[in-house]
């Protein structure tokens, strides 16, 4: 499962230490949609989530390449 290859990513990375307090609302819910266990687990997978869905590098290097038809409108009818 991804979730658990994330995760071992953190043991080869440097680790940043903090002390914060967080929605523990939030902290569950990220763990029950991530299945993960513990706080840190869930709160790096958020994190990881996070930082990939404001990377728009990958997306914006298609531009030009022909992924997408010319004249292409997603909500015509045709």
């Amino acid at each position: 499962m991804a979730v658990f290859n994330t995760v071992k990513i953190l043991k080869h990375r440097n680790v940043v230490r903090a002390n914060i307090a967080l929605d523990a609302e939030l902290v569950y819910r990220v763990k029950k949609l991530a299945n993960v266990r513990t706080a840190r687990k869930a709160i790096h997978i958020a994190l990881d989530h996070y930082v990939r869905s404001r990377n728009y590098e990958t997306i914006l290097a298609l531009k030009g390449t022909g992924g997408v038809a010319e004249g292409y409108y997603p909500k015509s009818s045709s």
